[in-house]
């Protein structure tokens, strides 16, 4: 006795390759009935003729189908680890999705931030513009410039006062005393102070800048062979406002001056504190 194999039945979400196969399947199995029937009918209603010249063929042709249909299993559970694959890598898939979607919100996230940086960059540096150009316009704008002589030749020392008063003005913005000769600092700050001096060999030529009576830097030659001398120094000192600058004689010095300018002093507010 022979038995039919019945495939079983797939799922609705089955690939298509397993549709095409599963109708092979069911196409083979009715015309395996048939045969099937056919032989039995036959051997029923004792015909002879068909024993003889059919039987031995059709039950080749049964087994050969019953092999094929063997086969279209196989095939079928190899679909259904096929299948198995399919869902795996979609899976991977969806999951690398989800991945990139979330790696985006966060590179948009981080651009928007860096853009309100930006922003806040570009307002902070207007501040800074804005706060420097207040600044350069509120601070005083104090300096001055004067040279010893303001018409003709003049000698200082040894035996007028040590006090040098720098009577030509180049330049004087607040805190210069031409009377005097005396710097009074109007604001805190820091201060340049520049000066020269030109003297004969008859005397030590050269002078001293005074920060409130006390030597801060100074000019020096002895007396020597050559005719005359010239030197120069300058100094950056914070004062306070009130605090004295003015350049003084050395004892028994001299110094020389004329219209060309050779004994001079210059001072400048740097900026205050």
């Amino acid at each position: 006795m022979y038995c039919i194999i019945k495939p079983e039945s797939k799922d609705p979400a089955s690939t298509h390759h397993e549709e095409n196969i599963q109708e092979t399947t069911n196409s083979e199995e009715m015309e395996f009935g048939a045969l099937l029937l056919l032989t039995l009918l036959g051997l029923s209603f004792g015909e002879p003729g068909f024993v003889q010249r059919d039987y031995m063929n059709t039950l080749e042709w049964l087994r050969a189908k019953m092999e094929f249909i063997n086969n279209l299993e196989d095939k079928l559970k190899n679909v259904d680890g096929w299948q198995s694959d399919v869902d795996a890598l979609e899976a991977r898939l969806n999951a690398t999705v989800d991945e990139l979607t979330r790696q985006k919100a966060e590179v948009d996230r981080l651009n928007r931030e860096n853009q309100d940086l930006r922003t806040r960059l570009n307002a902070t540096e207007e501040e800074i513009d804005k706060l420097k150009q207040s600044s350069a316009k509120d601070a005083p704008q104090i300096a001055f410039s004067a040279c010893l002589s303001n018409s003709g030749e003049i000698y200082s020392g040894p035996s007028t006062d040590k006090t040098l008063v720098f009577k030509r003005i180049f330049v004087n913005t607040g805190g210069y005393d031409q009377d005097t000769g005396v710097f009074t600092a109007p604001v805190n700050g820091l201060y340049y102070f520049t000066f020269s001096t030109y003297g004969y060999n008859t005397h030590i030529a050269g002078a001293i800048l005074m920060k409130n009576g006390v030597r801060q830097i100074s000019t020096f030659d002895y007396t020597s062979d050559d005719s005359s001398d010239i030197g120069s120094n300058s100094a950056v000192l914070q004062l306070a406002a009130g605090d004295k600058v003015h350049m003084e004689l050395w004892d028994n010095g001299r110094v020389y001056d004329n219209w060309n300018g050779h004994t001079t002093f210059s001072g400048f507010l740097v900026f205050p504190v």
